[in-house]
């Protein structure tokens, strides 16, 4: 990647997070401006090009913004004239220049219109750990950089979140499940004993030296590659993948480097002597969507496959969207459309075919047997189709040229002569930090990190650092992480221990007005963030609350209570569904039967998505159907009767000692009393209510295959699994804070 002087961002303050108007950067206020208003008529695709104008590179730009003696430059006089056939954007591209980014290109222009290479592309350089004037807030050079940042935007970082919260957030951050109270007791107490420091660094190495680690950040990585057990098209039949869920947990867990990572999931088949575990790996490239109707036009469906394939690679690694030159030139990145079936040429070794048809579940060779009796797909080089270029990504059109692999035009190139390039090559090219896209893969991969760990990322374009994404607040931290982790080997625990161990991160997520007007979106961490917690980790928290929850790491996806007829829709062939049973019915989200077309109702009211696609934010919303899904799924009402004999049996002897241990285990902390009214009014209402209706009672203390506690009262019973209900509803239980 070439190498520039980074823009200096601490001297200046960003105008979009409501800074005063100091010096402009390019790539942070301009770029944005230009690429959506201006770049689809004045940019990269020659053929939607204008008065043969480009806007989108210095040198094409440079005639307009030019002033002439005497007069403005023609680039100002276009966006401010009254003008209407002269003005632009003109009326008929149905967009406007408003009057604050009118008044940024003018002071761009009176700045002396600085133009930038796009930020993504240029390698990142590792700065100098900034000075600061509160010396002693920061505890690693994460903190100097975040709090540059604050101070020049006259803000103070926030006070230390509490205890009870900060090991909530390391245990949900990375394990995915709650602390139990005396893991909670012991943190504390190691904190009065070695002080804050030693004692979040401590936890935090326990933390990533479990299991549960690995689970936790599995969940985010089978977003990105798509990861689900059905085809998606069509019948949306099952197919054989879960070894390669267990395989990714393992990576993470064994800390395998990340570039190590790449290369045996692209190209595991390719490497010398594969292991097992690497011919696993290679069913990265069999996750996208497929049709099994024996009908559907081969060539058709290669050509869907190859682009799919090419929208993946360049999502996950590169933060790119080369998919969008599938059709014709990219319009607002220097992607061409030969770029694009170029990098499909990576995978013409690949072929998609002798499927099974309308079976279920499917058969999708090749496949290989494990050791545990499970199958799953793997890939197996063949000798490569002929790829060529599709004008507007039409199969039947065979009038474009052919094509051989290679990666973008504008970019490092992969050196082999006249020698075949193949996924090898590609894998290695997207983490080399010399010669290839190293520090492009670095900077995608840290933004995604910095974005699990503290709510959002560095740049909030966490798919696209392109002309559509959006420039980093921090762009020295974003680059600095992206050092780190490929001088440190490609270390995700040693990346992830940074940043969870820094001050930064224990920060109290409360916001006040001035932070939520200044810094919407949290861009400066001048707190932490409080969310949701993603979809599984939902029914994590609640099974594991309750007692239920099996924690046994990898193995086959699991089916838990499901609504009937759900599938009723579902044909080719027609299928029901049946939950599992025994210790199965208990397992963590993460191994929830993905179903494309039908994703689990309870996944799917709290955001997870389909996974046709690369996903690399999920949405966070708040619905009604939440909460109703809290309260009515069996899978809730089974955790909630669990958890109702827990606390009956281990609570106490007095209603009051069983409201504590209920809050301790569900929440980590007492209830203070005016919580614990409410509460003892839920307790008193439903227990009259339960006691008029002893039916009603056992019917509510029925629902799920877990064995009833023997010997308890049904009416006293019934109305603790009330209570447990309301505390598993709650947003601080659910919640990440």
């Amino acid at each position: 990647m070439a190498t520039r002087q980074l823009p200096l961002y601490y001297a200046v303050a960003s105008l979009l997070l409501g800074g005063a108007a100091q010096a402009i950067d390019f790539n942070r206020d301009v770029r944005p401006i230009l690429s959506d208003k201006c770049f689809f008529c004045h940019g990269f695709d020659e053929h939607e090009r204008k008065a043969d104008l480009r806007l989108d590179t210095a040198e094409g730009a440079a005639e307009v913004l030019a002033a002439q003696a005497g007069k403005q430059s023609e680039f100002l006089y276009r966006i401010v004239t009254d003008d209407e056939d002269d003005l632009m954007p003109p009326a008929d591209s149905h967009k406007q220049l408003n009057k604050g980014e009118i008044n940024i290109l003018k002071q761009w222009l009176a700045e002396g219109a600085v133009y930038e290479e796009p930020w993504a592309y240029v390698s990142p350089e590792k700065s100098s750990i900034p000075a600061v004037a509160d010396t002693k807030w920061p505890i690693n050079w994460v903190d100097h950089h975040v709090l540059a940042r604050l101070e020049v935007e006259a803000l103070k970082p926030s006070p230390d979140a509490d205890l009870v919260t900060l090991v909530r957030r390391l245990h949900f951050d990375l394990t995915g499940l709650p602390p139990e109270p005396a893991r909670i007791d012991a943190f504390v107490a190691q904190v009065e004993a070695s002080g804050m420091d030693r004692a979040v660094e401590k936890l935090a190495d326990e933390l990533l030296a479990s299991p549960h680690f690995g689970e936790r950040m599995a969940i985010y990585w089978l977003d990105l590659v798509r990861f689900a057990d059905t085809v998606g098209y069509h019948g949306d039949q099952v197919q054989p993948i879960s070894p390669y869920r267990d395989y990714v947990i393992d990576s993470f867990n064994t800390n395998i480097p990340f570039n190590q990572f790449t290369l045996e999931q692209l190209a595991g088949d390719l490497l010398p002597k594969p292991t097992l575990q690497q011919k696993v790996a290679s069913g990265y490239n069999r996750l996208l969507q497929t049709s099994h109707e024996e009908g559907i036009q081969a060539k058709e469906y290669n050509a869907i496959y190859a682009a799919d394939r090419v929208r993946n690679v360049s999502a996950v690694w590169m933060g790119a969207t080369v998919g969008c030159a599938q059709c014709h030139d990219h319009k607002y990145d220097p992607y061409s459309i030969v770029d694009h079936y170029s990098m499909a040429a990576f995978f013409a070794d690949i072929h998609d075919e002798g499927f099974s048809g309308d079976f279920n579940p499917t058969s999708r060779p090749p496949e290989m047997k494990l050791p545990d009796g499970r199958s799953t797909m793997i890939t197996v080089a063949k000798s490569p189709r002929e790829m060529r270029v599709l004008p507007r990504g039409d199969w039947l059109d065979e009038s474009g040229e052919v094509v051989h692999p290679a990666v973008p035009a504008f970019l490092p190139q992969i050196a082999k002569d006249d020698i075949r390039a193949t996924r090898l090559d590609l894998a290695s090219w997207l983490c080399d930090a010399d010669d290839g896209v190293g520090g492009l893969t670095a900077r995608v991969m840290a933004n995604r990190f910095w974005y699990l760990f503290f709510g959002t990322g560095i740049s909030r374009s966490l798919s696209d650092f392109g002309g559509q994404g959006e420039a980093p607040a921090n762009g020295p931290l974003l680059d600095a992480l992206a050092v780190e982790f490929t001088d440190s080997g490609w270390d995700v625990k040693a990346l992830v221990r940074l940043l969870v161990t820094s001050r930064s991160y224990r920060q109290s997520s409360l916001a006040s007005p001035e932070m939520m007007e200044r810094d919407p979106h949290n861009q400066l961490i001048d707190r932490q963030s409080r969310y949701r917690l993603p979809a599984e980790l939902v029914r994590d928290t609640v099974l594991k609350t309750s007692g239920l929850l099996v924690q046994d790491v990898g193995g086959s996806s699991v089916r838990p209570y499901q609504p009937e007829g759900y599938y009723r829709h579902l044909n080719f062939p027609k299928r029901g569904y049946q939950s599992d049973v025994g210790d199965a019915q208990w397992r963590r989200g993460l191994y929830v039967h993905w179903q494309r077309q039908f994703l689990h109702p309870m996944l799917k009211s709290m955001d997870a998505p389909s996974r046709e696609e690369c996903t690399a934010e999920r949405p966070r919303s708040n619905t009604p159907t939440a909460a109703l899904t809290l309260l009515n799924d069996p899978t809730f009402l089974e955790a909630a009767r669990a958890f109702a004999v827990r606390v009956v049996s281990e609570g106490g002897k007095t209603d009051g000692e069983r409201l504590d241990f209920a809050c301790r285990e569900a929440l980590g902390r007492l209830p203070d009393e005016t919580e614990k009214a409410i509460l003892r009014q839920l307790f008193s209402k439903t227990k009259a209510g339960f006691s008029g209706d002893p039916q009603g009672a056992r019917d509510f203390l029925s629902v799920g295959q877990s064995a009833p506690a023997s010997g308890s009262d049904t009416i006293e019973l019934a109305a603790w699994a009330s209570v447990a209900r309301s505390l598993f509803n709650l947003g601080e239980t659910i919640t990440r804070n």
